[in-house]
């Protein structure tokens, strides 16, 4: 039984600007190896909490990141630990082509260009997406950009990975294709995601928010099968996510 924690959070409150309430008193522990499914409404909290675990964004509460506490002489090193993967690629790629933007972490990590090198063709790799390295980011698909999105994190070699929406605006197809990439990484992943295809698939335990509060934390199909919480909170169990 896996013990080492990757991620702990005590007592984590967080309001918006406008001074609405984004999270409260949040504990949560993530231990390594795990795939976490963070599920519920929109405006639940879902983002903000994840936008937290490296630092982006910092409210009241202890964090700690492979024995790391997020504190500001550590975020440099828990950067490298949490690799962030937004909702929109584009937010990610911002580079003439794909080598560039995948390398843009190692390169600025100081890495010699031999290791970088080595560090883009990995990571293409665990995509799938090698011999795009020539290719225009903008010019790719909505899904080959989400992989390549998804690659210039690997490139730092993360330990743990932190993705938003990953299937968001995709088809069915591009879909199931992310999936099976993801389900393939041997990183610790925290999924932020209305998907409940990819909830089901991927991630062996769910927390569901709601108003920013964490309203239950089981396993995937434990609370995938309860009806009445998810629709209590603002999900509906479909079909495949009820194994029908």
């Amino acid at each position: 039984m896996v013990t080492d924690k990757a991620i702990e959070i005590s007592g984590l409150s967080y309001l918006y600007p406008d001074g609405q309430c984004g999270l409260k008193d949040i504990n949560l522990t993530i231990y390594c190896g795990e795939s976490v499914a963070l599920i519920g409404p929109n405006g639940a909290g879902k983002s903000t909490l994840l936008m937290h675990l490296n630092g982006i964004l910092r409210g009241d509460s202890s964090i700690i990141v492979r024995d790391l506490p997020l504190v500001d002489k550590n975020i440099r090193e828990i950067r490298k630990k949490v690799g962030m993967v937004f909702q929109d690629p584009e937010d990610q790629l911002f580079s003439l082509n794909v080598f560039e933007d995948v390398a843009f972490g190692p390169v600025n990590m100081g890495f010699p260009q031999e290791e970088v090198d080595r560090r883009v063709k990995q990571a293409l790799k665990k995509v799938g997406m090698q011999g795009y390295e020539k290719r225009s980011s903008h010019h790719l698909s909505i899904g080959e950009k989400k992989r390549i999105a998804i690659a210039t994190v690997l490139s730092l070699d993360p330990e743990i990975l932190a993705l938003d929406e990953p299937t968001s605006s995709l088809d069915p197809r591009g879909k199931w294709a992310l999936i099976d990439v993801l389900q393939k990484l041997p990183v610790t992943m925290v999924v932020a995601s209305h998907d409940l295809d990819l909830v089901r698939c991927l991630c062996g335990r769910a927390v569901l928010l709601d108003s920013g509060r964490i309203v239950a934390d089981d396993a995937t199909d434990t609370i995938l099968c309860d009806t009445e919480l998810l629709r209590a909170h603002g999900l509906e169990r479909d079909a495949t996510a009820a194994g029908i």
